[in-house]
């Protein structure tokens, strides 16, 4: 898993953007499992793993270009030490109602995908490109 200061060097070298995180700089050896979706953490929402592997087998879809973590904005207050996201970003051709289906909206205690970003678009760094017939959709959870 990328270490806050990994995350906060890249903010700087952004611009003081808030860079996308691969599913592997987020998830691998990650084990914080209220880094993501902590109102859900403990109430039912699967475990880190399992969020992981349902979002790496879409990944891997032929419809999906890239999936990334989209880091929480208080992530980079001075309080914080860990490494918090707020959202995932997939950036597919398929429609939203297949990813809700195949990522599992409701297993995951999740809102339905949605089109955008979780931020404004220029609050980000590390965004890969979006291919032609692509749109980015948000996973989030309230």
């Amino acid at each position: 898993m990328i270490t806050r200061d990994e995350v906060l060097g890249r903010a700087a070298d952004g611009g003081d953007r808030i860079p996308m995180l691969t599913l592997a700089e987020f998830f691998d050896g990650n084990d914080v499992e209220d880094s993501i979706a902590p109102n859900q953490y403990g109430y039912g929402r699967p475990d880190l793993a399992e969020i992981a592997a349902r979002l790496r087998a879409l990944e891997v879809d032929d419809a999906v270009a890239w999936v990334r973590v989209q880091l929480h904005e208080e992530m980079f207050e001075d309080d914080y030490d860990d490494v918090v996201a707020e959202s995932v970003a997939i950036c597919t051709a398929l429609p939203d109602d297949v990813v809700d289906v195949r990522v599992g909206v409701e297993e995951l205690q999740s809102e339905p995908v949605w089109e955008g970003l979780s931020y404004d678009r220029d609050e980000f760094c590390d965004v890969p490109a979006v291919p032609d017939g692509h749109r980015v959709l948000t996973l989030v959870w309230n």
